[in-house]
C-alpha cells in the first residue's frame, strides 16, 4: 500500500518552484486543497500538484 506524501506550503511553493504567497492563493482559488493538521500547520498534497503539473495548469 502506498502512502500518499504531503508537503508544508514553503515546501510544496519549493517543489513547485511557485512563490509562497502563490500557494496560499491557489489554496484559496481550490487549485490546491490545504489538509489543516492542526492549529499551526497545514499540508498539501504532492500527488495534487503532481496533477497540477501534469495537466499543464501551471
Amino acid at each position: 500500500m502506498e502512502t500518499q506524501k504531503y508537503l508544508r506550503a514553503k515546501a510544496m511553493a519549493k517543489y513547485l518552484n511557485i512563490g509562497l504567497s502563490t500557494v496560499w492563493d491557489w489554496s484559496k482559488k481550490g487549485r490546491l486543497t490545504p489538509k489543516k493538521i492542526s492549529d499551526r500547520v497545514t499540508l498539501f498534497s504532492v500527488e495534487e500538484a503532481d496533477r497540477l503539473i501534469n495537466g499543464g495548469l501551471i
